[in-house]
């Protein structure tokens, strides 16, 4: 797989039709967010208070103090998010400027954790990482993937995996199961164009052909809502992309059903972790909190309440092997 540049892999632009556009877009343009939620979930602002919390954790808040690291607002977390699409990151239905979702979730986490308050910022994708280096915030929860170029100028700890899933219409009855190569020989698949989600079905086409199987119809789309209208109508087979935007709109809506999953950096691993800039002695801290919030069942909560079970990981890694280098 192709890594563009050390910030090309985040998947900042994600819709919930599966057209996850490229890096270094702006997040604000995906059509990607205005589901019909029939299942529970509260996208109104109401929903901060059901945030889950976590208690402030004193080996943490030691290793702060002793770090020297120093918040950029004093008691205050300044979080940098990128507000795209749910469940990950978005604007309340009835207040844009409250921000919900997963990746909010866990930066309340953190900053409970370290004693904080948390200061949430709204922030362009292309803005983070100078935003983090130059200590404009102190971390990013942003669905941001752990790279061994990126771990050059970030530290991180690890809450998620990086997972793609490929979902079809739910009264599909000829599909229940997309999880290798040979199960989308002659399907049509809508995906994003220059993707890491387009390079991996193009290995796992170029796999079948060279087996003899049928190859993969390519399908693209521009709109969100012409690729759902594809899916419902029957035009397409299935939809690729980041599965936690797909979990949440077969949640929400019940109009499409996830029948696979494979980690975003197939054929490697690949992890979501809060970043911080390299050596400003934040990093620790933050892996405390997050062990805690594992043990504590806070971490659980989170998961639990965007239905992104199939992203859960045991435990925070600090600064793990990353995607390779280009």
């Amino acid at each position: 797989m192709t890594i563009r540049n050390p910030f090309a892999k985040l998947l900042p632009l994600l819709a919930i039709s599966g057209l996850a556009l490229a890096a270094c877009a702006n997040p604000t343009s995906v059509a990607g967010t205005e589901t019909s939620n029939t299942s529970g979930f509260d996208l109104s602002s109401s929903n901060v208070d059901a945030r889950p919390h976590l208690e402030p954790v004193q080996e943490a808040i030691d290793a702060l103090e002793e770090s020297g690291f120093e918040p950029i607002t004093e008691g205050q977390l300044t979080v940098a998010i990128s507000v795209y699409t749910a469940p990950l990151a978005f604007a309340a239905e009835d207040d844009p400027n409250v921000v919900l979702g997963s990746e909010a979730d866990f930066a309340q986490l953190i900053a409970d954790g370290l004693g904080l308050e948390l200061n949430l910022q709204p922030v362009s994708w292309a803005d983070w990482p100078l935003g983090v280096q130059s200590g404009k915030y102190d971390l990013i929860t942003s669905n941001v993937t752990v790279t061994e170029e990126r771990k050059d100028l970030f530290d991180f700890a690890t809450y998620r995996e990086d997972v793609l899933g490929f979902a079809v219409a739910a009264d599909n009855t000829e599909i229940d199961s997309i999880t290798e190569a040979k199960d989308v020989a002659g399907l049509k698949i809508v995906v994003g164009s220059g993707t890491n989600q387009e390079a991996i079905l193009q290995a796992w086409d170029a796999e079948n052909v060279e087996n003899g199987l049928e190859p993969v119809e390519f399908v693209y789309f521009e709109d969100n809502a012409a690729a759902n209208l594809a899916l419902s109508s029957g035009r397409v087979d299935a939809l690729l992309s980041p599965n936690a935007v797909l979990a949440f709109a077969a949640a929400s809506t019940g109009d499409t059903e996830v029948v696979g999953t494979l980690n975003g950096g197939w054929p490697e691993t690949a992890n979501i972790g809060a970043a911080t800039a390299k050596d400003n002695g934040l990093i620790d801290p933050v892996h405390l909190v997050l062990q805690e919030a594992y043990t504590s069942g806070a971490y659980q909560e989170v998961i639990d309440r965007w239905a992104l079970e199939d992203e859960a990981i045991d435990e925070s890694l600090k600064n793990p092997p990353g995607l390779p280098r280009e």
